[in-house]
């Protein structure tokens, strides 16, 4: 393809017309950043640019950084090239980068979820020539349930424990899906706390105005026997660790995409694991990549090979494009700014 409107380098997605990357993994001058999670929104670049709704998580998280925002939608030029972010549904404040240079249009997506979560700006398709697309669950197996229904099976199995006198412990990564999961729960059922990594991001979420039901953080000083029956949220690695074991008799759960794998609810350590992903499932994928209307594909972090090969029986001008952009579901448990 001939001069592209987006290359790939060592740094990361790089649009020459208009000298910016896109989430790159080295330091750059100018950035384009799509999310706040840790593998796309990284430390040592000189500018930043992402949406109005990103920026207050990127400095919780980057600490003090050189940010510009736009609105979902506002046209920007930069050199050659005029972009606009457009809502990835991923979690708040996510975006998909639209480029367009001499009439020619490319969208990098960065995570994205086609399904309503309730919390997030609904996705958005953006019809381009080249698209630009995750596949983290990128394989038939991986199709989710209506949010509700799991909603339904996380209440019971909190109401169950409660009445058990068991405390609930819910792993969950602390930007993106433990505010999806409070947005889900029943905060009628008993109290909710929350891991500080957890709640130090609701506290900026909240800032923006994203409603979220009352939440208590947890402190050397909790007392879990005034909080009988509660649900605590806390990013997965403090599950089954001496910080959760302060609960005494609890019941522990994780939610992810990866629990619709057997086998990986056992890894977690965990007693039950609810399917709640940030990210599009088979059939949202391949939504997403048909309400596109692009002939090239470029495929990152996921199952790649696979999802690139089955895309080229469809039709589609597929590649693969190695990135450094994280293959966990998520994030890292305790990004620069959150406490342990």
């Amino acid at each position: 393809m001939a001069n592209p409107v987006l290359s790939f380098t060592d740094r990361g997605i790089y649009c020459a017309a208009g000298d910016f990357y896109i989430d790159p993994w080295r330091p750059v001058d100018r950035a384009l950043i799509t999310h706040g999670h840790a593998d796309h929104a990284r430390p040592g670049h000189r500018r930043y640019l992402c949406t109005e709704g990103c920026a207050p998580v990127m400095r919780h998280r980057l600490g003090t950084i050189t940010v510009d925002t736009v609105k979902f939608g506002e046209a920007r030029r930069i050199g050659d090239a005029q972009v606009s972010f457009h809502p990835a549904g991923h979690l708040p404040g996510s975006a998909q980068i639209r480029v367009e240079v001499g009439g020619e249009v490319w969208v990098a997506s960065g995570d994205y979820k086609v399904a309503q979560d309730g919390l997030s700006e609904p996705f958005e398709p953006v019809r381009c020539h080249s698209f630009i697309t995750e596949c983290t669950f990128g394989l038939p197996v991986f199709k989710w349930e209506d949010q509700a229904h799991v909603a339904k099976d996380l209440n019971a199995w909190w109401s169950a424990n409660a009445a058990e006198g068991k405390t609930s412990i819910l792993g969950a990564y602390s930007l993106g899906k433990a505010q999806r999961l409070l947005a889900m729960i029943d905060p009628q059922i008993a109290p909710i706390l929350t891991h500080a990594a957890v709640e130090n991001t609701n506290a900026v979420l909240r800032g923006q105005g994203y409603r979220l039901p009352d939440t208590i953080q947890v402190t050397p000083d909790t007392n879990p026997k005034d909080h009988k029956g509660a649900l605590v949220i806390a990013p997965p690695s403090a599950l089954g660790s001496q910080w959760a074991r302060r609960f005494g008799l609890s019941s522990t759960a994780f939610a992810s995409g990866w629990m619709r794998l057997r086998g990986v609810r056992r890894r977690r350590a965990a007693d039950r694991g609810f399917v709640v992903s940030d990210h599009a499932d088979w059939n949202g994928l391949m939504q997403a990549i048909s309400e596109t209307q692009a002939e090239n594909i470029f495929v990152t972090h996921g199952y790649t090979d696979i999802f690139a090969r089955w895309l080229k029986t469809q039709g589609y001008n597929a590649q693969v494009l190695r990135t450094e952009f994280g293959t966990d579901e998520d994030d890292t448990d305790t990004p620069t700014g959150d406490a342990a």
